[in-house]
């Protein structure tokens, strides 16, 4: 009888929790979906379908191995590389620096709800809103680029596609997690985090000559393991790549998981002392 009167509490507690965050996600889901703000995401997750589609109206004879590196390329440095890391920056940026324009941060912090529910809240929505649109683009992408002749058909439904398209989709999501993270703090911690987030974008961009112990402080050092077609280096940087033993994938995955996790300690003990002021600029 004891034992329940001090397990229940606790569970009470953590009901409550998930419930509150449940609902910050749906309220934030919500003010995305009736905003025309938006529109440029679909616009950045489409685009490459929509030039694979032309790509496939027109040519006739493709041959598989070509087709394969053309996508590996279009998932590694357009949605990796830009479109999920401006994306994110577009997205997570404005999770609270939207409500301080808006002058609605106060109203928040004024609700009974601990501000570590906030961020876990906003954080899981802007996750979801970029892995769904990012996701559905890459998913496009695979299927209009085998789709459209038969020994890429046979490929995606016979053969080792499918494995293809499920590591490029587990990429794209973790690369969601990983960038969404990093933005969400640096939006805690500066009023303008332009700067910081294109040092970032270049530290990401140059991974492959940096020293194997800040390779694994990049996103797409964790990301590599998992892409199933490898990128030959070319251009200058090619001459500086550093060449790094192969990480195992589920090591990989844990890596960011834990670069997640913790960069989102950081946000929830940053936004407790976080105050509120709407100065103008």
């Amino acid at each position: 009888m004891s034992a329940s009167v001090v397990v229940e509490p606790d569970a009470g507690v953590w009901r409550l929790r998930l419930g509150q965050t449940w609902e910050v996600m749906r309220m934030e889901l919500s003010r995305s979906r009736s905003a025309w703000r938006n529109l440029w995401l679909p616009f950045l997750a489409f685009s490459p379908p929509l030039i694979i589609a032309g790509h496939a109206l027109q040519e006739t004879g493709c041959q598989l191995e070509e087709e394969t590196l053309i996508l590996a390329a279009i998932i590694q440095l357009f949605y990796v590389r830009f479109a999920i890391f401006f994306g994110c920056l577009g997205i997570f940026m404005r999770l609270v620096g939207g409500e301080v324009a808006e002058r609605t941060l106060h109203y928040l912090f004024l609700a009974p709800v601990r501000r570590e529910v906030l961020v876990l809240g906003k954080f899981l929505a802007g996750t979801l809103t970029t892995v769904v649109v990012f996701g559905t683009g890459i998913a496009t992408s695979v299927a209009l680029m085998y789709g459209h002749f038969p020994e890429g058909r046979a490929f995606l439904l016979d053969g080792p596609g499918a494995a293809h398209l499920r590591a490029y989709l587990l990429a794209g999501a973790l690369a969601c997690l990983g960038y969404g993270a990093v933005f969400l703090a640096l939006s805690l911690i500066l009023r303008n985090p332009i700067v910081p987030a294109i040092i970032f974008l270049v530290w990401e961009g140059v991974n492959g000559v940096l020293p194997l112990w800040l390779k694994r402080l990049s996103v797409t050092h964790h990301l590599k393991p998992l892409l199933p077609a490898e990128l030959p280096p070319e251009g200058l940087l090619a001459l500086f790549t550093v060449v790094a033993e192969p990480t195992a994938a589920w090591v990989a995955v844990t890596g960011l998981l834990v670069f997640t996790a913790l960069v989102l300690v950081f946000a929830c003990w940053r936004i407790r002392r976080l105050e509120v002021s709407y100065t103008s600029e």
